[in-house]
């Protein structure tokens, strides 16, 4: 009968072939050989056991471990998981369930295969499970120095991202699949991207040969008009007829390359504003190295700022300049102001534009958290022939948006083998520039660990006591709602110290979106206010009005409002045809220093 028929026994799994075994043996032995050729050894003591953890690993509890909130903590944790083994082992009887949006939504899972295949979706919620409760914990630490809490809040944050299923092969579906198709190519290859960032030191976020400096990036026509030890002084040819009678002088900051605001031809501030009717210059700082290793806060204002300001104005025979100032070259505009204004000098900046810059630093954000002791003491550590590797910035800022700037090329470049797109802003991001070791060191602790910028008479440039207060120069403000580098809070606090009629603008994204983001795009947003006596941003937001797309044709409309008046665009305002003859085209010989 068929009912006694004997059950099928189980099917067993295939047997490799010969051809299979050969070729996963082939895959295993490349491998090996690459890593022997980067210099990595293997121990060849199969017993070899690894070196003991250092005392912290060790460690006993600290002070604040309530070993009853421990118990608490580990108990609610694990109610948690029993529930979503429920959901998963017995779904008819479980507790109902509403996945949080954000973790809907979180990039990292958005594959199917996250969701629609049982094992996979239910990693990724145990992996949410886990940490949403270590992240709860550092929130529940009770006796622990605030600055310490948010040290520990960023540092578990990291670990939360590195602990992420998508960053390991066997937990990540894609990853999976994509040995399966590729019959483990995908793995050598990415080990070669990744044997290949190792050796120059940085990891790759976009494909280098799709970006070239004058070629199709910082390609608006210029020349470069003056050349010092610090910086290189571009001047940019005019579009227009007539031009604004007061010229335009931008100061990007030396931490990265200047290009920032000369991209594509669309997505460039600097070709906008040429086409805006302004004469427009830049400098462009040389990166430095160990010639540079004297190089001081004093000489960035001084033969930096200050330098390039007399020689526009001397050049076109101005009284003025409209300035701007980006990030680190913001906080610097706001002492070189402050400078001006003790000197009985402050007529000539006719207006001061600040992007994401911060000139007090009490809510510096999450970058404050790498300024103490021993972390000042490793920079000069790595700064012993007086300069800093530019790579080590980046490493920083990278750290600050992990998720999306290291573990997703991760699991892109070496799990999933593929090669990195090209894409313009991260070629930029990758162009890193060197740090006088003085300078930066000086930097960290006099503003953002002492804050002393906004202490009137704290910081003297040439001897001269600086005092924020005594700036009235017409200034506009942009910060970025998104900024991790310059937080918005942090940048609306000039508000506080300048005296001068200011304009506040809060642009939506972050610290490079939301300035770079031309009207053509027609993306993100911004938010004015311009009631009198606004005191906090939260107050600025409350009874803000929302404008859809760029900031800038607000800004040249608030440029205009201050000095409406225009010349012919001949002459000097011709790149090299007055008192300064050109010394070669723009983007320079600087930028492609390395």
């Amino acid at each position: 009968m068929a009912d006694d028929a004997a059950p099928p026994p189980p099917e067993q799994p295939a047997i490799p072939s010969l051809a299979d075994l050969q070729h996963w043996t082939a895959v295993f032995g490349r491998a090996q050989q690459m890593l022997l050729e980067h210099g990595f050894a293997f121990p060849a003591d199969k017993d070899a056991k690894p070196a003991p953890a250092g005392d912290a690993a060790t460690a006993a509890l600290p002070a604040w471990a309530d070993p009853f909130a421990l118990a608490q903590a580990s108990a609610d944790y694990w109610a948690d998981t029993l529930k979503l083994w429920q959901r998963f082992v017995d779904p008819a009887h479980a507790e109902p369930y509403v996945e949080p949006e954000a973790q809907a939504r979180d990039r990292r899972f958005k594959a199917p295969q996250w969701h629609e295949q049982p094992v996979f979706d239910f990693i990724r919620q145990s992996y949410f499970l886990a940490s949403e409760h270590l992240m709860k914990g550092v929130d529940a630490l009770e006796g622990v120095e605030p600055r310490q809490k948010e040290r520990l809040r960023f540092l578990t944050r990291g670990f939360v991202d590195a602990m992420s299923p998508t960053n390991f092969p066997v937990t990540n579906p894609l990853v999976l699949e994509r040995i399966v198709e590729t019959r483990g190519e995908n793995l050598l290859k990415g080990l070669q991207n990744l044997l290949s960032d190792m050796a120059r030191g940085q990891m790759t976020h976009s494909d280098a040969s799709a970006f070239e400096v004058g070629r199709n990036i910082a390609t608006t026509p210029g020349k470069v008009i003056k050349r010092t030890e610090l910086y290189e002084l571009i001047h940019y040819a005019p579009t227009t007829e007539k031009v604004l009678a007061t010229p335009l002088l931008i100061f990007p900051p030396w931490i990265n390359r200047f290009y920032i605001l000369d991209l594509t031809a669309e997505k460039s501030f600097i070709r906008w504003a040429v086409e805006q009717g302004l004469s427009v210059f830049v400098v462009s700082w040389r990166s430095a190295d160990a010639s540079m290793k004297d190089v001081r806060w004093d000489d960035y204002v001084l033969r930096g700022q200050i330098d390039a300001i007399d020689t526009v104005r001397a050049l076109l025979d101005v009284p003025a300049v409209h300035t701007v100032g980006y990030c680190v070259a913001g906080t610097t505009l706001a002492a070189t102001l402050a400078l001006l204004a003790a000197r009985g000098e402050s007529e000539k900046v006719a207006s001061a534009t600040f992007f994401t810059a911060q000139v007090d630093f009490s809510q510096a954000g999450e970058l404050s958290l790498f300024v103490d002791d021993d972390q000042l003491e490793l920079i000069r550590t790595l700064s012993a022939e007086g300069f800093l590797d530019g790579r080590v910035m980046a490493a920083t800022f990278n750290l600050l948006r992990g998720r999306e700037l290291i573990w997703n090329y991760v699991t892109a470049n070496y799990l999933l083998g593929e090669d990195a797109p090209p894409f313009d802003l991260l070629h930029w991001n990758a162009d890193v520039t060197n740090l006088p070791a003085t300078w930066h060191l000086s930097y960290l602790t006099d503003l953002y660990r002492d804050n002393r910028l906004v202490q009137p008479g704290s910081i003297a440039i040439d001897g001269t006591p600086l005092d924020l207060t005594t700036v009235r120069t017409p200034s506009y403000i942009q910060a970025g709602r998104e900024d991790h580098i310059a937080p918005a809070e942090s940048v609306w606090r000039i508000t506080h110290h300048f005296e001068g009629p200011l304009r506040f603008v809060l642009a939506g994204s972050g610290h490079i979106a939301g300035v770079v983001n031309p009207p053509s795009a027609g993306k993100y947003q911004y938010w004015l206010n311009d009631s009198p006596g606004v005191e906090t941003l939260a107050d600025f937001l409350a009874g803000a009005r929302e404008v859809k797309g760029s900031w800038w044709p607000d800004w040249i409309e608030w440029l205009r409002g201050i000095d409406a008046a225009e010349v012919e665009a001949l002459g000097a305002r011709v790149p090299g045809e007055g008192a300064l003859p050109a010394l070669g085209p723009a983007p320079g010989e600087y930028v492609l220093k390395r």
